[in-house]
């Protein structure tokens, strides 16, 4: 099944392990086949994996860009993942480090990120919450 890409103009993403630019204009991509794509929005430096689900979701953003680099990661990840659910209480969350160490067993690296992604969200709105910041959704 074909994946079709929309870019915005100059938006950025990595195609297997290549940045691959878009130009002046909107444009679209399709991709006929099996491919480790990943938007810019989606990339996490290195510098910036500071939290502790960016730091789960950096390694398991590397074995998905580079499946051959998995077992280089992979303590990394099962290091960052014990801590994070150490210390979490929330069950969905829970729920959703343990998708993502069930997909990065299976090597489906995708899946496991976008698990990953969940935890890094949940981050998010509790650091919102914490410091007054409303979602853009709620009402006031």
């Amino acid at each position: 099944m074909p994946l079709k890409l929309s870019l915005k103009p100059g938006e950025k993403f990595v195609l297997n392990g290549a940045v691959v630019q878009n130009g002046d204009r909107r444009g679209v991509l399709i991709l006929q086949n099996k491919a480790s794509v990943l938007r810019e929005k989606d990339i996490l430096q290195p510098e910036d994996a500071n939290t502790p689900a960016k730091r789960v979701y950096f390694p398991v953003m590397m074995m998905y860009l580079d499946e051959t680099a998995a077992a280089k990661v992979y303590d990394e990840f099962a290091l960052r993942l014990g801590e994070f659910m150490g210390a979490s209480r929330n069950p969905e969350i829970l729920a959703a480090c343990v998708a993502a160490s069930r997909h990065v067993m299976a090597r489906e690296h995708y899946k496991a990120l976008m698990a990953a992604r969940k935890l890094v969200e949940y981050e998010e709105g509790l650091a919102n919450v914490a410091t007054g910041v409303q979602d853009s959704g709620s009402q006031g």
